[in-house]
């Protein structure tokens, strides 16, 4: 047994500086954005799919992009526009004058990492051409199924102000986001830095310090780390508290229509244990679920229109939920 326990803290230490190695990589490459970038590590290693909102021009794709370099991992980007059809997406049947039949020529989600840029200008057909990718991890054209490679992300973005002319996720998509992170603005320092760099004659690269079997390993390994009984009935009275119809919270029964679904759950438990592997524990603890509660949850609450009208968000609702829900 203690050779066990013994092997499991050498793949830990191993997994957590690989983490560091990999945060410092990126580092090199994008300025600031610490909390985005830790957040995206842990959305990987939880083996879920992201969702980026911010404006253009804050390094969204560049993260994505820098990231594959750092994990060995194969990268595909998709510019999505009201005229892509699902084919683009996931390939389709032409005709092999060598064989005189047809084939199967592979689309750009036959890749570890996809991001799906501006995912919300595309059509809800198109739109709808990435679930089965993102949750069953194959496609099917001509009525065959096609495998993915693993491992397999989706990290997609979205400009929250340009709303015309675009089609917002439905509830069921984003619910296939393990996490939702908003990108922030950079300060005056990071924009002097972010200027430095892109605008002199060296443009930073970022070494490769992971491999995808590592970070496969490392995916396995977060799946141990234990959740104690009443951490989870935490979690559960977490998920619960943003329906309008159990929850505590006056606000969250004035102005949510629907709250989380289970996925929700899965995603607070998952970020948690993550976040208690980084820090050396085998356990998860009341910190660690609050501290996830934002990207896990913020997605997956259905506000009311008066919500929006008097400019309460689900940022806003998930902090009382924490305020208001008892670890005891």
């Amino acid at each position: 047994m203690s050779e066990v326990v013994a092997e499991l803290e050498v793949r830990a230490d191993q997994v957590r500086a690989r983490l560091k190695a990999a945060e410092e990589a990126v580092g090199r490459v994008i300025v600031g954005q610490s909390g985005v970038v830790e957040q995206t590590l842990a959305a990987l290693l939880a083996g879920g799919h992201l969702l980026l909102e911010g404006v253009p021009g804050l390094g969204k794709t560049l993260l994505v992009r820098t990231l594959g370099q750092v994990m060995g991992l194969s990268f595909s980007r998709i510019q999505f526009t009201p005229d892509l059809m699902p084919g683009d997406i996931t390939g389709t049947q032409i005709f092999d004058r060598e064989s005189g039949g047809l084939r199967f020529a592979p689309g750009p989600v036959f890749t570890n990492l996809l991001l799906a840029d501006e995912v919300n200008r595309a059509t809800p057909r198109t739109q709808s051409a990435l679930l089965e990718a993102m949750q069953e991890h194959t496609v099917t054209v001509g009525g065959q199924s096609h495998s993915l490679p693993e491992p397999f992300f989706v990290l997609a973005t979205q400009n929250p102000l340009e709303m015309e002319g675009t089609y917002p996720l439905p509830e069921a998509q984003l619910d296939r986001f393990l996490f939702k992170l908003l990108v922030p603005f950079p300060s005056d320092q990071e924009l002097g830095e972010i200027a430095l760099r892109t605008t002199g004659s060296v443009q930073a690269v970022a070494p490769r310090v992971l491999e995808p079997a590592q970070l496969e390993d490392a995916m396995r390994l977060v799946r141990q780390v234990v959740v104690a009984p009443h951490l989870l009935q935490y979690a559960v009275r977490l998920v619960a508290a943003t329906h309008p119809d159990r929850s505590p919270v006056q606000e969250v029964q004035r102005f949510v229509h629907y709250g989380s679904s289970p996925r929700g759950l899965q995603a607070l438990i998952l970020g948690a244990k993550v976040v208690a592997l980084r820090a050396s524990r085998w356990n998860v603890a009341f910190a660690d679920l609050q501290r996830t509660a934002l990207p896990a949850l913020r997605h997956r609450i259905i506000l009311q229109f008066e919500a929006t009208a008097e400019g309460v968000t689900s940022d806003h609702l998930i902090s009382r939920i924490l305020d208001a829900v008892s670890t005891e």
